[in-house]
Formats: C-alpha cells, structure tokens, sequence
C-alpha cells in the first residue's frame, strides 16, 4: 500500500482564494473590509518570520494589516492598554498576539483580554469553553486545517475511531473536541500513555500532536489510517538541518490509507485558518451568514 499524501499546501491555497473571494464580494456588497490586527513583543527570529508571512497573507487576500511591532522590555500595562485598543477598534475584527511572549509577561492575562469575539488564534478561556460544550466559538487554526483535511478526504467522519496523540491547549485538546463534534470515537493518548502503539494501531483516523521527532513509526499506525502529523520539527541528519514531524514519514506512508508530510502538510493551513478565522469574526460582527466550509 503507498499512502495517498494530503496536499496541505495545495489546499490551504484553495482557502485562500474561497477567503478572497468572500472578502471581495463583502467589499463589493456591503463596503466592508475584514481587518487582523497581529502583535509582535521582542526579537524571536521564529516570531518575526511568522509575523510577515500572516502580514502577506493578509494583504493577499485582500484584508486589512495591522502589525503592531513592541520592544521586548514591553511593560504589561501597555500591551494590554494596546490590546484594550484593539477591542474597540471597528476596523480590527480580530487580534492575535504572536506567542511567545517575553518571560515578564503573563501570557494567560494578555490572551484572556482580548475580545473573545476577536481571538481569532481561538486560546481564550471563553472560545475554550464554548468549544469543549459544542456551542459556537473561535477555533484553533492549526485544529481546524486538520479537520477541513480530514472532512474532505473522508467526507463523513461519522463513526470513525480517533486517535489524537498529544494533549496540548493549542492543538490535542481543541482536536479532540473538534473530531468529537463530527461524531468520531476519539481517545486522547500521549508520551505516558500505556501501550501506545496499541492505542494508535486501533485509529482510522491517527493524528500526532506530540513535539517529538518520528516517535509514531509505521508499526504503530493500521493499514488504510488517515495519518495527520502536526509536528514540526528540526532535527540534524547526515549533518544536515532538516524539518521532520512526529511521525517516521517512511515508514507511516508505507502502511497508511493517506498521511500528511512535513514541511507542506498542516503548516501551510495554520495561516488559511487564521484568515478564515478573521472572515467569520468579521461576518459575525455584521451579523452576517458565516462563509460555509470555513468553519468548525
């Protein structure tokens, strides 16, 4: 079996353009303008490579940027003055907050200020909750790209065992909730987890979220499973840097039904989801219909 390889960047083009496309008529129809408002604290060379890749996105769908770039020594008072701000701005329909944030400020404090209608990274405790209870909510980006994968590779996902290995905030908590709400069998597993292998090989749908380099091989996964692999991960090979994931990609493909590669599998939708993400804060805000399957 040669496992069918999911095209994350592919299709995180093909968001962009259906988000174009709704950003253009609501221009066109409504004269208005969905507006991210993206806040960098400090020098991290990976934050500020994140920070200008949303920038171009962002313009390149034709929404509003607004960088607001602040020294590290950033006091706590004046970013959350910044984000108060932002808030209340009618043009800023949502705001992210590029983590990590310096070590003297509370990162739990900045995100849970931010308007919830507006986070569009979906990390506040409101947009938590509301997804844990199955209410309406901002989503995690990179969680929901792996659900537009998973939906339109399998259509249905109704029935289908899950395993989501990996228990973070930002991705293995909001999974589970998401395959949860499309009707899946999911178990949570994780680094600690008694017979993990067994626990994978029982998946149809395998999705590893753990931070750890090629830890899911191809004896852990059951011929014909979706693999989704979230990692990234940098790692020295014959010398060489090379980004893997969190699965042996080799080894995986050789047994799965499809799987997503790394680089070019879920990276590319984490930004596809954030500008989704922004078009429906913005249609929410105008009480407008939600762009449809953009969405949890």
């Amino acid at each position: 079996m040669v496992a069918k390889v999911i095209d994350g960047k592919a299709f995180a083009a093909n968001v962009r353009g259906q988000v174009a496309g709704h950003v253009a008529k609501l221009k066109a129809d409504k004269g208005i303008t969905p507006g991210l408002a993206v806040v960098l604290v400090g020098e991290d060379p990976a934050s500020k490579v994140y920070v200008k890749n949303k920038h171009a996105s962002t313009i390149e769908v034709g929404m509003e940027s607004f960088e607001h770039r602040l020294p590290a020594e950033t006091s706590e008072a004046d970013l959350l003055a910044l984000i108060h701000r932002l808030n209340g701005d009618p043009a800023v329909h949502g705001i992210l907050v590029q983590l990590p944030l310096p070590k003297h400020l509370d990162s739990e404090l900045i995100i849970n200020s931010i308007d919830p209608a507006k986070d569009v990274d979906g990390f506040h405790i409101s947009n938590v909750g509301l997804l844990g209870t199955g209410q309406k909510s901002m989503v995690p980006c990179t969680p929901l790209g792996c659900l537009m994968m998973l939906r339109d590779h399998h259509g249905s996902l109704a029935g289908m065992n899950a395993v989501v290995v990996g228990r973070s905030n930002i991705v293995g908590k909001p999974m589970a909730q998401l395959l949860l709400g499309d009707s899946c069998t999911v178990t949570i597993a994780h680094s600690r987890t008694k017979d993990l292998a067994e626990v994978c090989k029982r998946a149809d749908i395998l999705v590893a979220a753990v931070g750890r380099p090629e830890m899911i091989t191809g004896d852990m996964v059951k011929p014909g499973a979706t693999v989704i692999d979230v990692g990234i991960n940098r790692i020295e090979r014959d010398g060489k840097a090379k980004l893997v994931g969190d699965v042996h990609y080799d080894s995986a493909a050789a047994v799965a039904g499809a799987i997503t590669p790394v680089p070019g599998g879920v990276g590319p939708m984490t930004i596809a989801c954030l500008l989704a993400n922004t078009l429906t804060a913005c249609c929410r805000a105008n009480g407008l219909p939600e762009p449809k399957g953009l969405t949890a």
